[in-house]
């Protein structure tokens, strides 16, 4: 035999006995125990681990540590390091609680306590190092489900499901009477993963009827609708806010039944005369923004200063709106339509011509036009009883 190296005979490379070593090593075996379950020299498994030198033909050569060779991937901070995990084992050591090695590493109590029943070693000792790689032992993914290697609890599972019982019902029954520990998340990851672990179609079992899961959010995260980023009402010119200066709109639209329809509705902030626009329910985001460039083209620039909308999908536009009327487009914050006050009121009064869950279709634009024009001659009490059409008509360049 060959080497491939020099191509004179020799020993072959240990390949895969080196990755077997390391995972080994991961996995928290020792070094010796490492070398006689594969057959190798313990002096050779110090050489892999440890790395270290030596002199061939008057040459110092120097041997990498096998162990560092191998590529990770950068750590979370969610998990706990290498150094937090010393800082556990000299606290243990000199018999610190998990609590205060919590409050000590900025940790929740339950992590530290966590860490010590799952990586202690079966002699009691906590040794950081072996925990550290025991973990990195446990985290390639992906694993077995625990309903795909074992048969008879997915059969159960498979049994409350066919009785239309939910998963949480399931979870519950299983820990209560069979004395088996089930995430509720197990049994729905099952149910929805491509292999089908369950054989049951989610839709049949589960009483939502969905077919896909629902994406969830934390908190106040909410998913990007722009691909364009969005200018927020923060940034927009103060002399809106005291309604002073003409030209600032607000904007939003009024749906109909099962959000099949809309109508959308503009405010301008100092006079509250009211545009409604007639959207084509096919492409509804297209059709406003053609529709709301024909409006602010037409008006002369001291009335199109800005327009503030939510963040509704429709206005996906505004940057091409933006650039075809020079009128820049500011953004509410989510759920807060108290942000656009003269639109938010109007909308209410539309909805004595608009019913909610009506089909807004069956309005042309020559019925838009004639209950807009109804509105903007009714006089208002905030504008000192003039109509917005009259007040509205005092803005305009060279009145009177």
């Amino acid at each position: 035999m060959r080497s491939a190296s020099s191509g004179r005979p020799g020993r072959q490379p240990m390949t895969e006995k080196r990755a077997q070593f390391v995972r080994l090593i991961r996995q928290g075996v020792s070094i010796s125990e490492s070398c006689r379950r594969l057959e190798i020299d313990r002096k050779t498994g110090h050489w892999w681990k440890n790395g270290g030198s030596f002199t061939r033909n008057g040459v110092i050569r120097v041997v990498e540590p096998i162990m560092h060779q191998v590529p990770s991937r950068p750590e979370s901070g969610r998990y706990l390091t290498a150094a937090e995990r010393v800082t556990i084992a000299d606290g243990v050591h000199v018999g610190r609680s998990a609590r205060s090695l919590a409050a000590e590493l900025g940790r929740a109590v339950s992590t530290v306590a966590r860490e010590l029943q799952r990586n202690t070693s079966p002699d009691g000792a906590y040794r950081p190092h072996i925990a550290q790689a025991m973990t990195h032992a446990r985290r390639p993914r992906p694993k077995v489900r625990v309903l795909e290697r074992d048969s008879e609890l997915r059969g159960i599972v498979q049994g409350y499901l066919d009785q239309r019982w939910s998963p949480e019902q399931v979870a519950h029954e299983l820990d209560a009477v069979h004395g088996r520990h089930l995430a509720v998340e197990t049994i729905y990851q099952a149910l929805y993963s491509p292999q089908r672990v369950v054989e049951r179609e989610p839709a049949s079992v589960l009483r939502t009827g969905r077919p896909h899961r629902r994406p969830r959010r934390c908190g106040d995260e909410r998913r990007p609708r722009f691909v364009v980023p969005i200018t927020l009402i923060d940034q927009r010119p103060a002399e809106a806010d005291d309604r002073l200066v003409a030209g600032h709109w607000e904007g939003d639209l009024i749906v109909g039944a099962f959000n099949r329809s809309a109508i959308g509705t503009l405010v301008e902030r100092t006079s509250r005369f009211t545009v409604l626009v007639h959207l084509d329910p096919a492409s509804r985001s297209d059709s406003l923004r053609r529709q709301l460039e024909t409006i602010f083209d037409a008006l002369p620039v001291s009335l199109r200063r800005s327009l503030t909308w939510d963040q509704g999908s429709e206005m996906c536009h505004h940057h091409a709106l933006t650039a075809a009327t020079n009128m820049p487009v500011y953004f509410c914050r989510p759920g807060r339509p108290w942000q656009r006050p003269s639109n938010e009121n109007t909308n209410g009064l539309l909805r004595n011509y608009f019913p909610k869950s009506s089909d807004l279709r069956l309005h042309s634009p020559a019925d838009l036009a004639r209950v807009a024009e109804e509105l903007n001659r009714r006089p208002r009490k905030t504008l000192g009883w003039q109509t917005p059409t009259a007040l509205f008509a005092t803005l305009q360049p060279g009145s009177p």
